[in-house]
């Protein structure tokens, strides 16, 4: 027993000494924390050869731990620098976000800063309580000094993209998610928000590439599919965008968006009965339901098919009757059943629901196109929509032979 307080005198001196001349050399005085247990470790023992006792079994492990196994611990975390100021001071942050004092975590992490500007943890949690804030751009600043420290960081180059995307800096937001995806490919969210941006800027085929290099890696995800969908129907690729949301349609059979979107498809390239079993379906979402009548309507007066048209106009109206009775008044097609189509005396809007879902930018973006091109399309016959097709194949085939030409070219001039 007498070489065992020998030797634990000895070792835990000696660790004592050293922690105590670190905190001198760094002039830190978060040292006292461990030296103060130390300390206490080391009374135990000197208690123990004062009294002649031998300390209970948990005081003799609480003694070794304090002593020298704890200072021991913070030694070896400093050869691979993870400094005992920056355990403190991140934990200090962490348990005053639990107790939501956003203001003494942000002092924390600024007093590891200033000792260590390299403190990847605390640039990466800073970020995140400015951007719970609000402060956007210093928690961009954050995220980005993040990533400087840690190239593998993925989550902050997305997070910086996103950022970037909701202060309208779309082409710095591309930018970071085109890096992201080159380091990353198989990043899904990346995928979804750089398809988004560049739908919104109007670059639809660079979107399509987009959603299918995403869709090797998320073959069955619905945004996917959806979104690539979306593109090609701007780019009047309607042959591909029903395909693309077919897919979709299968992951999400309560995508009532999508059948109506079908819908106008159909109706594009004259498959009647097709169109009228998307527009029945569609009727189920309330958003889409009096424009599902209103397209059922012209249908039934294609088939020349009156009192069902009466029935499904003065649906559509009981629905939204100044959206649709503005619709019915344009269109010419309602002039042999205008007497007998119900419009009210007070046009108002029908009462919004609450927790109603509305449509969002994109979908009726896409929605109020495919309804133009249907009404185009509308007065052309079979062989014209024949001759749009082989045009747009031609057209597309075209734009690939320029792109392979280019790409030569460039490998040449390399």
């Amino acid at each position: 027993m007498l070489v065992e307080q020998l030797l634990f005198i000895f070792i835990s001196f000696a660790i004592f000494v050293y922690m105590f001349f670190r905190m001198i050399k760094k002039n830190d005085t978060t040292y006292v924390v461990i030296l103060v247990l130390e300390a206490i470790g080391i009374a135990l023992n000197f208690l123990e050869v004062l009294f002649d006792i031998e300390l209970n079994a948990i005081l003799k492990v609480l003694k070794y731990l304090l002593a020298v196994i704890l200072p021991i611990g913070v030694i070896i975390l400093e050869k691979q620098n993870i400094y005992l100021y920056e355990i403190i001071n991140l934990g200090k942050a962490k348990i005053c976000l639990l107790f939501k004092d956003n203001k003494k975590a942000k002092e924390a992490l600024l007093n590891l800063l200033d000792k260590n500007k390299n403190s990847y943890n605390a640039h990466k949690l800073l970020a995140q309580i400015y951007e719970k804030e609000g402060g956007m751009r210093k928690a961009i600043d954050e995220y980005v000094q993040a990533i400087d420290i840690n190239k593998q960081d993925y989550d902050s180059y997305y997070k910086v993209a996103e950022l970037l995307n909701g202060l309208d800096k779309k082409q710095e937001a591309a930018e970071m998610l085109s890096n992201l995806l080159s380091k990353k490919p198989d990043n899904y969210n990346a995928s979804i928000l750089l398809g988004e941006i560049l739908i919104d800027t109007e670059m639809y085929k660079e979107a399509v590439n987009v959603y299918q290099e995403a869709l090797k890696y998320n073959p069955y995800s619905y945004d996917i599919n959806y979104n690539l969908g979306i593109a090609y129907t701007m780019l009047n690729d309607f042959q591909s965008a029903k395909i693309a949301y077919e897919k979709a349609a299968e992951i999400n059979t309560l995508a009532y968006v999508l059948k109506y979107d079908l819908a106008e498809i159909a109706l594009i390239y004259k498959e009647i009965e097709e169109a009228k079993k998307k527009f029945l379906e569609a009727v189920n979402e309330e958003e889409l339901s009096a424009d599902s009548y209103y397209e059922l309507s012209k249908i039934a007066l294609i088939e020349n098919d009156k009192e069902t048209a009466i029935k499904y106009v003065n649906l559509a109206i009981d629905i939204d009757s100044k959206k649709i009775v503005e619709k019915v008044k344009k269109d010419p097609i309602f002039i042999p059943i205008m007497a007998k189509i119900s419009i009210p005396f007070n046009l108002e809007n029908r009462e919004e629901k609450e927790n109603e879902r509305r449509l969002s930018k994109k979908e009726t973006k896409v929605k109020e196109h495919l309804e133009e091109m249907a009404e185009i399309t509308r007065h052309l016959g079979y062989n014209d929509i024949d001759l749009l097709n082989r045009n747009y194949k031609e057209k597309q085939k075209e734009e690939i032979k320029k792109d392979i030409e280019q790409n030569i070219g460039k490998e040449r001039q390399d």
